[in-house]
Order: structure tokens, then sequence, then C-alpha cells
């Protein structure tokens, strides 16, 4: 899994909304309640069929609109629930699963079929005698990307969707700014597959061997034609572009949206990504976003009160599948607004306890402070004289170089052969909220390298309190799309983009903690700087220790809200 455990694994979640409706027992969704046909075969013009449960509350025999759940994951028997979820509330819930899920593998290909399939599901669902015309969508990770996959060429019968903690793929999952997460090879081994889970020894066994990432299938016994697909595609190219929204399609969305993620949530960029193509394209969208302190579990279902550790504010504690069912009354049933949202974007204020409303993401902050990585300090002032160094033995396999934290509040920082900076304590409480932006100056002696960064609150009583992080890879830092290596020896400005959003009250007294390093660990790809493709790079790549100059006039600005 990716090794900053509060962020979760963004495609993980292999039953997500599962469970029973909030406040209400198993013998509320008992099946007797329920008409229930499992196995349902949809047609669809490439001649594949689509396996389906359709869900019905028993005495419901007049058209309903339906609420459609499509899913890459299968848990058996269970997976009614998802649909009784919906029936429940008396619309008709209809489970469908990816082309092969169910049926034949053969056919199964991740993210790449879903705007067709969905526009024949919704075809199929919308003409049955249970349906009045009307269909909606909800759900979370996988199913908060096929929503976006369906919308680009949007059936007239989808009248809604609820994207939560969607996916993007290329863009956050399998890969993050270009860097593959950690689940890269599990996610498809275990949950398509049905593979034996793979054991934690493998990724030691690799690391300590040197080998390429490229060979974990093999080292694994298990070849993944889906792992070295994604592999292949390392830039965010033609290939994953075409599965997100066109500038044009996002234009032409025009039903209502509904958008949830959480500051902690692995998939919080590209939900967010989604959500700001989409209004870019079309300013009059109604589509509202809800984000706070969740994962990438709270971000679609119920929010934990103690998220790793942290005690989340009492206002936070939000039901996110209660509100997707809440969206779905206002839309289907002219029920009124859900209360939370009072504007385009709505957000809670860690600490502060309450949520906030601004038009915008970039109106959740008013003001911004420019820090500079200059010495051991958050200067307000660059100096590129001065720099602070780094040396990465990618040979040395006794000690690495991780970003990763179990907790969000925790005593002592693991700097982990990082360079730590630290800012002077505010004057005032102060309120950050927003994306980090930034850019990095750096000189080194190799082609390449991948970066991560975590941003802390040091509180005035010696407790650090986890705000966000940043993980990507240098030589597409100016271009996603395009690879450009860095000439070794020649000073290289990184910009930091593709960050996330966090709101979080800074108490008087507190200081601003930047940790920046270089990966080196067994949980995600290591990047040697050879230069040649980095799933491919062994630990004979390797050559010299990695030297990094991280120049004084490298900076990151802040968003805050002032009053």
């Amino acid at each position: 899994m990716r090794r900053i455990g509060v962020y979760g694994v963004a495609m993980a979640l292999a039953c997500a909304f599962s469970g029973n409706v909030r406040g209400q027992s198993a013998a509320v969704l008992s099946d007797s309640l329920f008409v229930i046909r499992d196995s349902v075969e949809i047609p669809t013009r490439s001649g594949i069929p689509i396996s389906a449960i359709v869900v019905r509350k028993k005495g419901n025999d007049a058209p309903l609109p339906a609420v459609l759940f499509y899913t890459t994951y299968f848990q058996g028997p269970k997976d009614a629930v998802l649909g009784k979820r919906s029936a429940i509330r008396d619309y008709v819930g209809v489970v469908a699963y990816a082309r092969g899920i169910r049926t034949n593998l053969k056919h199964y290909a991740p993210y790449e079929h879903e705007s067709g399939d969905l526009y024949d599901i919704i075809d199929w669902v919308a003409k049955q005698s249970w349906c009045d015309g009307r269909v909606g969508m909800l759900g979370g990770s996988y199913t908060g990307f096929a929503q976006w996959a369906a919308a680009k060429k949007r059936h007239p019968a989808l009248k809604t969707i609820v994207p939560q903690v969607a996916v993007m793929p290329g863009f956050d999952a399998p890969m993050e700014n270009n860097v593959p997460i950690g689940n890269v090879f599990s996610w498809a081994h275990e949950n398509i597959y049905r593979f034996p889970a793979i054991g934690r020894g493998l990724v030691f066994e690799w690391f300590n061997a040197g080998s390429s990432f490229r060979g974990l299938d093999s080292l694994e016994g298990h070849p993944s034609p889906i792992f070295q697909k994604w592999l292949a595609h390392p830039a965010y190219d033609a290939y994953w572009r075409s599965l997100a929204p066109t500038d044009a399609e996002y234009a032409q969305i025009d039903i209502p949206i509904l958008s949830t993620t959480g500051y902690y949530d692995g998939s919080q960029i590209g939900a967010l990504q989604y959500y700001k193509s989409h209004l870019k394209n079309n300013p009059n969208a109604e589509h509202y976003l809800v984000i706070g302190p969740y994962d990438h579990w709270g971000g679609q279902r119920n929010a934990a009160s103690n998220l790793m550790g942290y005690d989340i504010d009492p206002v936070a504690q939000v039901n996110m599948g209660d509100l997707a069912y809440q969206w779905m009354d206002y839309i289907m049933k002219a029920h009124p607004k859900p209360d939370l949202l009072r504007d385009k974007v709505n957000y809670e204020v860690m600490g502060g306890n309450h949520w906030k409303h601004a038009p915008s993401v970039d109106k959740m902050a008013n003001n911004k402070l420019k820090f500079y990585l200059n010495g051991a300090k958050l200067s307000s002032k660059p100096d590129g004289s001065r720099y602070v160094s780094q040396t990465v033995d990618f040979k040395d396999r006794e000690n690495q170089n991780a970003y990763y934290t179990p907790t969000i509040v925790f005593d002592t920082l693991d700097v982990s052969n990082g360079r730590v900076f630290v800012g002077e304590p505010f004057a005032k409480s102060i309120e950050i909220s927003g994306s980090f932006e930034g850019e990095l100056c750096v000189t080194i002696n190799k082609k390449d390298m991948d970066v991560s960064l975590a941003f802390y609150e040091l509180t005035a009583n010696g407790k650090y309190f986890f705000l966000t992080r940043y993980v990507g890879r240098a030589s597409y830092a100016k271009d996603r799309t395009k690879r450009s290596l860095i000439e070794p020896g020649r000073r290289t400005k990184i910009p930091l983009a593709a960050t996330r959003v966090v709101s979080k009250k800074m108490e008087k007294g507190s200081r601003l903690v930047v940790l920046l390093n270089v990966n080196k660990h067994p949980f995600e790809v290591v990047n040697y700087g050879s230069g040649k493709e980095v799933s491919d790079e062994t630990i004979d790549d390797a050559g010299a220790p990695l030297e990094v100059k991280w120049h004084g006039d490298s900076f990151i600005s802040v968003p805050i809200w002032e009053d």
C-alpha cells in the first residue's frame, strides 16, 4: 500500500460504499424486504454483456428513478447491499460490474471501456418497466471515475452524478505526478485476478535485490498484463488523457453534480482536477464540492471520529453516504438542497470546528505567504548563493528515504535522511486554506529524481500535525505529458503542481515545517536517475550517490485566509 498511511490507497477499497445504511440495522436491509435479481445480463453494443444486480423494495410496483452503482470489484452475495441502500430509500438500486467482472476476465481492461459501456447500461436501465426513465449515479474511487466516464458522452436519462473520492487514471492512479503508487501491482493481482494476497516480504525482496520495478510480477510468479500496460505509459499521454473528459466534453456536462473528497484522501488531486476542469469549461455548472478531514474511506462513507490519531472536529463528522442520497433526493424528488451546500466549495477548517463556503477552490484563501527554503529555515527572503546539500546512496539498502507517517498527530518527526526547514512562530492564529504551491531550485549530478515534500504544523507544545504532502518526478514536473531529463550539474527549477488542498487553523506560536526528501524505500519505485525508463532501472544503474543542492531561492507559497 502507499507508504503514507494517512492517505490510504487510491483504489484499494474493494468494498467501497458497502455496509448498512447509517442508523439502520442489518434487519432493516434483510433480503425479505426486497426483490433481488442477481446475475442479470445487460446487453451492450460491443456484444459483451454486463453482469448486474437489480434490487427493488417490495411494494414499490410503480416505476421509480434508478440509482446506478457501477463497480470494478466483485465481493460476492453481499454486493446486493449496494442496491439495497438505494431501494430502501424508494429508488431502484442497480449494481453493474465492469466488463469481464463476473463473466470472462479476458474482456476486462480497467478504465478503458466505461464510457461506451455505461451509455449502454444507462440506456437499458432507463427502458425497464420498473424505471421512470431517470438514472442517477453515485459512489467512490473507481466508481467515481466511472461517473465521469459516463458523463463524457452522457445519455439523456442520466440526471446527476455523485463522484466521491474519484480516481483520475494516469493523474493520481496508478501513478501520482508520474510516480507509480505503491499498490500499482497488488491492485490487479488481488482485486481482479484474485490471486492470493501478496506477502509483505515481496517488496523487501525486490528492494534488497535491486531488481527492476517492472519485474515485480515475475518475482511474485504471476504475470500481470494490467501492471505491465500501466508501466508502459509513464507519461500522462494520450492513453490516459482519453479516459477523462476533454475540455469540449466538460463544457457539455450540464447535469447537477456533487463531488466529495478529503484532505487525507489518496485520490484528492484527481477528484479536484475533475472539479476544476468542469468549472473551468462550464462556469455556470451546478457542481458542488465538499471536502474535509477525511481519508479515502471517509470521503465516500461515514467519517471516522478519530482519523489516524486525530480527533476530527464534531462538525466534520458527516456521513458522505447519507449526503449522497440527500443530494439524490434533491435532484430526483425535489427535496430541499442539503444545507451543507451553501456555495460551490464547502470545506471544514480543522481545529476551527466550523464549515466555510467559497465560490471556488482559489477563493478558499484571500492571501498567500511566501517562504524560501533558506538554510534550515523558512525565510521571507531568498538567497540563491546558499544551498542545503543532501546525499542519497541508492546502493545502500540499510537506510531508506521515506515520507511515511502512520498518524496525523505525533511527538517526533522522523526525518529519514530528508532536510527540514522550520518557520518562525506565528504571531497570531492563522488559517491555512487551499493548495500549497512553489518551486524547487536544485542542482543534481544525475538526470532525474523523485521528490517528496511533507508539510507540518509544529505546535507551541511540541506536537507535530501532518498537514499534507507532495510527491512527483522531476523530469515530468514542467509537463506531465512529456519527460524532460535534467542536465547534471546545471541549476534546474522544479515547479510544484497538482498539490493537495488542506484547511487548518494554525494556533498562535505554531510553526510551519517542511520536510524535503528524495524517495528511496521498498514501497514505491526507485528512481536511480540514470535517465533510462525508471521501471526498467536496477541497482546496477545506481552509479555514484545522488548529490543534491537545494538552493536558497527555492520557495513554497502558502494559501491563507485573513479576516
